[in-house]
Order: structure tokens, then sequence, then C-alpha cells
């Protein structure tokens, strides 16, 4: 008697490392579940904690060997999951080659044309929305100080939101954690669903080990405050930057010079499998203070047991209650705005009790909402339910 294939999913591009460890469990529930990282760039390849299959690029015959793996993967796997803006593809030589001969994202068409089940997971303001309609956010607009305001092949009405058009229409389940709820976003296949946005719970442990030649040359007693940013020259001007690096400098300086013994530790473009030993010896992290959620950094400190900080936008935490309450309401991050920061550090650094008691609840929540176990185990109903 023949055997049943197990049901299978294909991450095709990366979301930093969340496919990765999301797979690594999917795998423990019987899934097949695999990782192409089509990514040519080479400078993003510090974010990435692996994959199973990754294009190379050189050579005469590259389009070739991408092409016959794709060919096998619409044998192999029943859903397909991208992730990014106009990340739905694998990889630009399989896309200017379908382009070429059959029209924009006709390698994503033929897949739904044989059966198979697309997934997308939004990352990144640009995703889904239009710049008109962030820029419009009120009190705080993320726009004002972001380098790709006036760079429309990076950001602009028609790119954002022909894609977000294209997205829409050819996935069939979207994945988002506080979105900006609006244009594409509404889509009534956009989902709340934060678990996708997971993290190894021993990887980013509070008890992680430090090795010697990472660890900071500062007494005990001072109150080191983590910032980082990825791709830091790429997205800043001057230090300005949606991350508020510009904010964070002078105001450490200012607690400095008010009798605060505080130092800031700044950190760019470090290999994320490094950082951590850096995010372990923080007392309090930071993090946007217009955009109005958080990203990777966040995550990464909450599951280390650190305080974070950031800006939460009311009306985005309203929106996301109505899908995931639960998640809301035990969310830990303390939120600030340029206006408020000074303050909500100086009460942090002030009271070592309540960052503690923030940190504990910081970690039990990360657990919860992004462990690869949580993921796996949502993501395991999530495919299911499509596949029938």
């Amino acid at each position: 008697m023949a055997t049943k294939r197990k049901r299978s999913v294909l991450f095709a591009g990366q979301s930093y490392y969340h496919t990765r460890y999301l797979s690594r469990e999917l795998r423990r529930l019987g899934w097949k579940a695999d990782v192409l990282n089509w990514d040519p760039s080479q400078q993003d390849q510090i974010y990435y904690h692996g994959e199973d299959y990754k294009f190379s690029y050189e050579g005469r015959a590259a389009l070739l060997r991408q092409l016959k793996f794709y060919a096998k993967s619409v044998a192999k796997y029943d859903i397909f999951h991208f992730s990014n803006a106009h990340g739905m593809q694998f990889g630009y030589l399989i896309q200017k080659f379908f382009r070429r001969y059959f029209g924009d994202y006709s390698e994503i068409e033929l897949l739904r044309h044989l059966g198979k089940k697309i997934a997308y997971s939004i990352n990144g303001c640009l995703d889904g929305a239009s710049q008109t309609s962030l820029s419009r956010l009120a009190p705080l607009s993320p726009c004002d100080i972001c380098k790709w305001r006036n760079e429309p092949s990076v950001c602009s009405d028609e790119r954002n939101l022909a894609w977000a058009k294209m997205r829409n229409e050819l996935a069939d389940y979207i994945v988002a954690t506080a979105h900006s709820p609006t244009d594409y976003n509404l889509g009534p296949h956009v989902h709340q669903v934060p678990e996708f946005y997971c993290l190894d719970s021993e990887f980013w442990h509070p008890d992680l080990l430090i090795p010697t030649n990472y660890r900071l040359p500062l007494s005990g007693d001072t109150v080191k405050v983590y910032h980082s940013v990825g791709n830091f020259e790429l997205r800043s001007i001057l230090y300005k930057n949606i991350k508020c690096t510009h904010i964070y400098l002078p105001l450490v300086e200012r607690l400095k010079n008010e009798g605060y013994k505080v130092e800031l530790i700044f950190f760019a473009n470090v290999p994320n499998r490094i950082l951590r030993y850096y995010q372990a010896q923080a007392d309090i992290v930071v993090d946007m203070l217009t955009y109005g959620w958080f990203g990777a950094n966040v995550r990464e400190a909450m599951m280390l047991g650190k305080p974070a900080v950031c800006y939460l936008r009311p009306e985005w935490l309203e929106f996301a209650r109505k899908e995931i309450p639960e998640y809301v309401d035990e969310l830990p991050v303390v939120s600030a705005t340029p206006e408020t920061i000074h303050d909500v550090l100086c009460d942090l650094i002030n009271n070592p009790e309540k960052r503690k008691q923030i940190g504990i609840r910081s970690r039990e929540f990360a657990v919860k909402w992004h462990s690869a176990e949580a993921a796996a185990k949502r993501f395991d109903q999530i495919y299911s339910e499509l596949l029938e």
C-alpha cells in the first residue's frame, strides 16, 4: 500500500531567521518544511540563520539550475510561503525569465494554476500601504524621518500600491503583525499572526553565556541602554533614521549631564548571531519612537528577558485587539514618544526592580507568542486549513 505523502511547505525567501526556526518545528509536527535562500545580497546574509537550499548567481548555468529547482519544487511542495515587499518570487533570474516570456508574477500564477497554496508575510511599512496613508499618521509620522520618503524607486504611492494589489491577488493567506490598517492591508485574507515572527527560545535565553571577547567594558552599576540599526548607513542621513538614533544619541548625553550613570551601547551591521551577546548585557533596549510598532530587535530583547521601549500607536493596538486581544492585553513593551522618552528612561533607570519585573513578563510573553514552538502550532493549523 502506498504511503501518504507528508504535507509540505517551502519558504521561498527569508524573513530574517523566522522561517528557519518555524520550519524546524513544523518538521517535528510531521511536515516537510524547507527554506530556500534566493537573496543575492551578501551583506544581508548576516541576518539569516541557515537554509536548506541557497541559490548561486555565478556562471552561465545559474538560471538553468534555478529553473530546475523551481520545476522540482512544484512536484514536492503543497504550500509556498513568501516574505517581504516585492519578495513573492524565486529570485531575480527566474522572475526575469518568466516576466520576459509569460508576464509579471507568472511563475506564481502557475503555482496557483497547479493547485498550490500561496502564503505571504508582510514586513515593513511600505508593504501594503501607500506613503500618503503613512505620512498622514498623527501626531507622529514615521515618514518625516525616513530616508526613503523622496526615493520613489524605493517608496511611493504608485510603487507600494501596485505591489500590494498584486500581493493580495496572488496570496491565499497573508500574515501580519500590527501592520498599518490602511489600503490593501485591510484585505479579508490579511490576518494578525504574530507567531510567524518567531525566535529560538534557547538561542536567545536570559541565561546566555557571554564569551569573554564580547563582554562590555562597563561597571555593573552602569545602566546600559541598548540601541541597534541594521544596514545603518543605507537607512540613515547623518544619524537620522526611523530607528531614532538621532534622538537617542543626544538623549543619553543629556542623562549623563543630569548625573545618571548610563551608557548607550550602539551597534550597527553586526551579525545577528553575535549581536545577542551585547543584547544580553543590556539593562534597557530602545527602538523606534515614531513608527508605532516594533520589529526583530524588540522581539529579541523580550526573549532575552529585557525591558524594551518603543512607540505603540494606540489605533494600531485597537486594530490588533480585534483579532488577537490576548496579545495586546499581555504586551509588556513600554510605549514612549520623542516627547516622553526622557521621562520613561529616567523612570526605568531609577527603578531596577521595575526593569526586572518587566523583563520577566517580557520573557514569558515572548515564549508564549514568539517561540518557534508556538509558531509551528499556529501554522500547523493555518496550513492544514488552507489545504482542506
